[in-house]
C-alpha cells in the first residue's frame, strides 16, 4: 500500500490478527465456505462427487487470485459473484458449473463472517489469559504493599496495591467468561438462500446447512432472513466495548498514579532513548495508557452501527454491508491490541513503594478517621456521636495542618475512652486492612487452580 489512511495499516494492531482480515485470508474464508458447500451437496446427490472435489481443491488462493476477482467485480460490482466466478474458471471439466449452487450471497458471507470471528476471538481471548496472569503476578507480589485508597479524586482509607490488582485480574477473568458464553450465539453461518426458506437448494436444504456448518465448526442459525441475525453481531461488539471500557479503566489508574503529585507507579519506558516531549526534556508520560484510554473510546462507538444494523427492511436490505467493512474488523483488531497494549503495561510496571509510604503520611493520619470511629463504637459511644465527634476532630486537624493523632488526644472524650497507645494502634494504617489479604488469596487460588 503506497498511501495507507487508516492507523490500522501502519501503528495500531498486531500484525497476526490483521491477517485475518486481509484480502487474501478473506478470499480463503469465503472459498472455505464455497468448498464446504459443494462437499455438502455432493453427499446429499445434488451434485457429482467428482466435482464437489474439483471445486474443493480449486478453493485456494493458489488458485483463485485477490487479483483476479478484482477485476471481475469491476465488471460485475458484485464483491460475490466475482468471486464465485474466478473459482468456476479454474475449475476443470464441468465442475465450474456447481459452484455456488443454491446460495444467495450472504450465506457464504456470514458464514465466513463466522469464521474470522473465530480465530480472530482466539487472539483476543489468549491475550486476555496473558493479561490475567500478569495481575495476578502483581497481585501476589504486592499483597502487602499498603497504599491510599481513593475515593472521589480524595484520600479514602488504606488498601494494599495487590488488592487493586486482584480487583482487576477477577474483571478480566469475568471478560473471558463472556468471550466464551457469546461463542455459541455468535459462531454460527446459514446456508438458507435469499430469505431463509432454502427454496433453491431444494428438499435436502437443512441437511446441507447442517453439513456445511459441521464442516467448517459452526453453529447454525436456526432461522435466518438473508442474513445472519445482527443480534448476535450486537452481542460480539458489546463484548468487545465491554473489555475496551475496563482496559480503559486500567490505563486511567495507571494514568492517575503515575502524575506528578502522586507518583505512586509509572509506565516503564521502552528505551533509554524514548522521548517524553518535544520541548520538555523532564517529561515521561504515559504514552501506551493514554493511547489505550483512546482507542477504547474508539471501539466503544462502533456498537452505534452495530446496532443500527440490525434495523433491516423486511427481510434484509444492503445497509450494513458497508459499515460492516469497517466496524467488525477494526473492533477486533483495536480489542486485541488495547488489551497487548495494557499488558505490557502492567508486565512492565515500575511500582513506587517508597512513594505509597510518603503519601500515606502526608496525610496525617486523616484517612483513618474511620477506624477511630468504629474503636470508639466498640468502647460504646453511639455510632451518630462517635462520626460527628472524628468528624469535627478531623476537620481541625486539617485546618490547623496538624497530625489526627495529636488533636484526638487534646479531644476528652476520646482520650477517657482510647489511650494513646490505642490511638497509635488504631491510626496505623497496616492495621486497617480488613480481609485483603484473605480477599487477594482468595482471587489467586481461583485464578491459578
Amino acid at each position: 500500500m503506497d498511501n495507507p489512511v487508516c492507523p490500522i495499516d501502519f501503528r495500531y494492531g498486531r500484525k497476526e490478527i490483521k491477517e485475518v482480515f486481509g484480502e487474501k485470508n478473506k478470499l480463503q474464508y469465503l472459498l472455505d465456505v464455497e468448498a464446504a458447500l459443494a462437499k455438502a451437496h455432493a453427499e446429499v446427490g445434488n451434485i457429482p462427487k467428482k466435482a464437489a472435489d474439483e471445486i474443493s481443491n480449486k478453493a485456494s488462493v493458489k488458485f483463485v487470485k485477490v487479483e483476479r476477482v478484482k477485476e471481475i467485480e469491476d465488471e460485475t460490482r458484485h464483491d460475490i459473484m466475482a468471486i464465485t466466478k474466478a473459482l468456476s474458471e479454474v475449475c476443470s471439466g464441468d465442475a465450474g458449473k456447481y459452484v455456488h449452487l443454491g446460495a444467495t450471497s450472504y450465506d457464504i458471507v456470514d458464514t465466513a463472517n463466522a469464521l474470522q470471528f473465530s480465530e480472530a476471538t482466539e487472539f483476543i481471548k489468549k491475550e486476555l489469559k496473558e493479561l490475567r496472569k500478569s495481575l495476578v503476578s502483581l497481585a501476589k507480589k504486592h499483597k502487602k504493599t499498603i497504599m491510599h485508597g481513593r475515593t472521589h479524586g480524595q484520600f479514602s482509607i488504606p488498601i494494599t496495591f495487590g488488592l487493586k490488582m486482584a480487583v482487576y485480574a477477577m474483571e478480566v477473568d469475568r471478560h473471558l467468561e463472556r468471550m466464551h458464553e457469546c461463542k455459541s450465539r455468535v459462531l454460527v453461518g446459514k446456508m438458507s438462500g435469499a430469505v431463509g426458506t432454502g427454496a433453491a437448494m431444494g428438499k435436502h436444504v437443512l441437511k446441507i446447512q447442517e453439513l456445511v456448518m459441521q464442516d467448517l465448526k459452526l453453529g447454525i442459525e436456526e432461522g435466518a432472513t438473508q442474513i445472519v441475525g445482527r443480534d448476535r453481531y450486537i452481542e460480539l461488539l458489546s463484548t468487545l466495548s465491554n473489555i475496551a471500557a475496563s482496559m480503559e479503566k486500567f490505563a486511567t489508574e495507571i494514568r492517575n498514579l503515575q502524575r506528578s503529585e502522586i507518583e505512586e507507579v509509572a509506565e516503564a519506558f521502552e528505551s533509554k532513548k524514548q522521548v517524553g516531549s518535544s520541548t520538555m526534556p523532564h517529561k515521561r508520560n504515559p504514552i501506551v495508557s493514554e493511547q489505550i484510554c483512546g482507542l477504547a473510546r474508539v471501539v466503544r462507538s462502533l456498537i452505534i452501527p452495530a446496532y443500527e444494523n440490525a434495523i433491516q427492511w423486511h427481510e434484509r436490505d444492503l445497509c450494513n454491508s458497508s459499515s460492516e467493512r469497517f466496524i467488525l474488523p477494526h473492533s477486533l483488531i483495536l480489542t486485541d491490541w488495547i488489551v497487548y497494549q495494557m499488558n505490557n503495561v502492567f508486565k512492565n510496571l515500575q511500582v513506587n513503594l517508597d512513594r505509597m509510604l510518603e503519601n500515606l503520611e502526608k496525610s496525617k493520619g486523616l484517612p483513618m478517621a474511620e477506624a477511630v470511629m468504629t474503636k470508639l463504637v466498640e468502647r460504646g459511644m453511639g455510632r451518630g456521636d462517635a462520626h460527628e465527634l472524628v468528624r469535627k476532630c478531623s476537620i481541625k486537624a486539617s485546618g490547623k495542618n496538624k497530625e489526627l493523632l495529636i488533636v484526638l488526644l487534646e479531644d476528652k472524650n476520646i482520650s477517657k475512652l482510647l489511650s494513646k497507645n490505642e490511638l497509635e494502634e488504631v491510626i496505623n494504617p497496616r492495621n486497617y486492612l480488613g480481609a485483603s489479604d484473605k480477599i487477594v488469596d482468595n482471587i489467586i487460588k481461583k485464578l491459578t487452580r
